[in-house]
This record gives structure tokens, C-alpha cells and sequence, in this order.
């Protein structure tokens, strides 16, 4: 089961969204679920498609890593199997590290990160868990391990839409595809 909402053919979706989801399926080889439980309602498909690619495939001010960084750490505090465990793959590859997903799913603490991403990862779990507590203290902690204002704001959103992104996933018990688990562990020969 892919969702527990209707899931609509591939063949079947507005011509726009059916060609982002095959080219996504040719660069990967295998179509994410997410696509297809989101697809339900395509206008909000769209929509979620154009916010993601907007927050995760920029390089600036955060690297791409960083920015999957953000989506394990506060997807795991949520419990969201399906963002863990996609993201956890596209940060191995981004991190070129078999194993810092792992990490930052269970404890980020523990990870191997900078400081300066330490820092990050602390507001944004707190933003995700506790958002009252974000105030400009945190802002300047951030500041102070060398953070931008557009940083602060890219981790802010990064952190908002997978909130967002984890309740979609929950409420429709979307599985991650098995293909995500063995991505970026063994080197590709």
C-alpha cells in the first residue's frame, strides 16, 4: 500500500507533473512514494514539487547537504519513517557518508558535523519540536557560529515544509520505497 488515499496513475496525472515524476524516475530508477500518495490531489502535488525544489536544490547559503541535514534530524524527532529514510539516502550521497544518517536519525548530537551545523541543527530540531521557544537568542547563537539572516531563513523553511511534509506522510501512511535504504551506503561499482 502506497497511501491510504487513492493513488493515481502515473499515465493519468496533468502532463506537467506525469513528466517531472519520469524524469525523477529515470535519474533514480524508481518513482518515491511520495509522489504518488501526494498526487491524490495534483494541484497540490504541483505545488509541494515546485516548494521542495525551491528549498532543496539551491547551494547557497546552505549546501545541499546541510539542507537533507535538516530534513533527517527533524523528520526523525517526528517519527517520519518515510523523510528519514529518502532523505537519510540523498544525504549519504550529498555527504558522500555511508553513515551520517544514521546518525542524525537517532541521536544528531552525536553526529559527525561541524560546530557551525551543530548550531543549525539545534534551532531547527527546536523550531520543529518547540517553536515558542524560537526567539532572538537562538537567532543570535546562530549569528554567532556564522550563520546568514538567509541561512537562518532557509533552515527556518527547510524546517517548516517538512513539518508540514511529515504530517502529509504520516496521515496517508506513505512507505518509504525500498530502493532508498541501500542508496549511498556501498560505493557504486
Amino acid at each position: 500500500m502506497i497511501s491510504r488515499f487513492p493513488v493515481p496513475e502515473v499515465a493519468d496525472l496533468p502532463e506537467d507533473l506525469r513528466d517531472r515524476i519520469l524524469q525523477v524516475q529515470e535519474k533514480s530508477g524508481f518513482v518515491p512514494n511520495v509522489f504518488l500518495g501526494l498526487a491524490y490531489r495534483p494541484d497540490q502535488l504541483r505545488l509541494f514539487m515546485d516548494y521542495h525544489d525551491a528549498l532543496m536544490d539551491a547551494d547557497e547559503p546552505l549546501t545541499k547537504a546541510e539542507r537533507e541535514m535538516i530534513v533527517v534530524a527533524t523528520s526523525a524527532r517526528w517519527s517520519c519513517l518515510y523523510c528519514v529514510v529518502a532523505h537519510g539516502a540523498i544525504l549519504r550521497i550529498r555527504a558522500k557518508d555511508p553513515l551520517i544518517a544514521d546518525y542524525l536519525a537517532t541521536n544528531y548530537r552525536q553526529a559527525d558535523v561541524t560546530d557551525k551545523q551543530r548550531a543549525m541543527l539545534d534551532y531547527c530540531v527546536l523550531l520543529s519540536v518547540d517553536p515558542d521557544r524560537i526567539d532572538e537568542e537562538q537567532h543570535r547563537k546562530l549569528r554567532d557560529a556564522g550563520w546568514s539572516d538567509d541561512a537562518i531563513w532557509d533552515m527556518s523553511a527547510i524546517t517548516a515544509f517538512f513539518s508540514m511534509s511529515n504530517r502529509l506522510v504520516h496521515a496517508a501512511g506513505i512507505p518509504p520505497n525500498p530502493e532508498f535504504h541501500l542508496l549511498g551506503r556501498v560505493p557504486r561499482g
